[in-house]
């Protein structure tokens, strides 16, 4: 798919990728927003960086496409009526019941996780336990192998360099690495026949869509999206809510004193320092953005990160509160793209809150030591050592 040229008379208002947005990335889209909350860069051409601009975006499908990948994405990728078909195969697969049923199953991951951190001291809790965390859980959910945890770990990290590198050649391989792994799976189920456990996969395998069942690519596709989110956003929001608890020891004697305010706590969290940095789409006609005139097929980048830190909705948004109108928090989107995932991350979330406060007698940041933060396309941190004294 080809890009957009840039505006007549005009050069980039941005470097993306400069060293100093790669480095502290929520202060330089801060700044962004009030500076030039629509502004085109080389890299990723226009980015929006206010809240407002960015439900226009959401609300409006048909304007702003889904479709900006030569890859098949399901659902994420496509526009209705495709989109419909898929997003409603999909959905029931993070309902109430399956949420309900895997509760138990996420309990014994956070508590064997928890359990397996020293009982006192230091601990960089990123590499050791939020990836682990992430990887675990989503082995558990799809029925998978734990022995796909190290291989899972280190396509995310090549994933992340390429996507940064803007290396599509990169890009290309790693996909096609991952699609290896799942393709492997489809394989073994096909031939196990009935024998094949009764899990998430092997139900995709089973389902239907518009009168047929669903390809391979399709399958594919969809566990590629739901693995790619689930593994970067959930090990980022991890280190981020434990960072949070760590440097705000306030916040964190509140939850432990009431933890049924974890899921609105943890998602004000997030909404302050964002696990996902942000969301691509493309016009599909000449629109105008905050005064900025934007050609049909132009490329647009929003920017969670910044939209849901804006003044105009949220005041203050370093300011922690639980009062909040939950329908502003752009956390997991909005519209007929908002993430079909959501409830199991809040799940995922709560319940690891849940138990790491009750398992615990403090959270504190290790002495001598700042935390890495991490580069985009990742948010969150690379590196976080903390201090964590647990019970007996």
């Amino acid at each position: 798919m080809s890009e957009s040229p840039a505006p007549e008379n005009s050069g980039p208002d941005w470097d993306a990728r400069a060293e100093e947005v790669l480095q502290d990335q929520i202060p330089a889209y801060d700044e962004m927003r009030r500076r030039c909350p629509v502004a085109f860069s080389e890299y990723r051409q226009w980015s929006l960086f206010r809240h407002e601009d960015v439900v226009r975006v959401l609300e409006d499908p048909v304007t702003f496409s889904s479709e900006v990948s030569q890859y098949l994405s399901v659902p994420n990728g496509m526009d209705p009526p495709e989109h419909t078909a898929f997003r409603s195969l999909i959905e029931p697969y993070f309902g109430p019941e399956p949420m309900a049923a895997f509760e138990p199953v996420c309990r014994r991951i956070s508590v064997a996780l928890i359990e397996e951190l020293p009982a006192h001291g230091e601990t960089e809790v990123i590499a050791d336990f939020a990836e682990d965390f992430a990887l675990r859980m989503q082995c558990a959910f799809m029925g998978w192998p734990d022995a796909l945890n190290e291989p899972l770990r280190t396509w995310t990290r090549r994933n992340h360099q390429a996507t940064l590198a803007a290396d599509r050649a990169a890009m290309a391989a790693v996909a096609t690495e991952f699609d290896s792994y799942i393709r492997d799976i489809l394989r073994e189920r096909q031939e196990s026949g009935d024998a094949a456990p009764d899990d998430l996969t092997t139900r995709l395998m089973r389902e239907r869509v518009n009168g047929r069942l669903l390809t391979d690519a399709e399958i594919v596709s969809i566990v590629r999206n739901w693995t790619v989110g689930e593994l970067a956003t959930i090990a980022a929001s991890v280190g981020i809510l434990m960072e949070y608890l760590a440097t705000h020891p306030l916040v964190q004697q509140m939850l432990r004193e009431q933890p049924e305010l974890l899921p609105v706590a943890n998602d004000e969290i997030l909404r302050i320092h964002a696990p996902l940095i942000a969301n691509r789409r493309r016009t599909t006609r000449p629109v105008e953005i905050g005064g900025r005139k934007i050609e049909a097929g132009a490329g647009i980048s929003l920017n969670w990160a910044s939209a849901n830190r804006d003044e105009c909705v949220f005041g203050d948004p370093d300011e922690f509160r639980l009062d909040r109108d939950p329908e502003s928090n752009l956390l997991y989107g909005k519209g007929i793209h908002d993430c079909p995932g959501a409830p199991l991350a809040r799940l995922e979330l709560r319940v690891l809150m849940e138990e790491l406060l009750a398992r615990t007698v403090s959270i504190e940041m290790a002495e001598d030591s700042e935390p890495v933060k991490a580069q985009y396309p990742a948010s969150g941190y690379l590196s976080l050592m903390l201090r964590i004294e647990r019970k007996g």
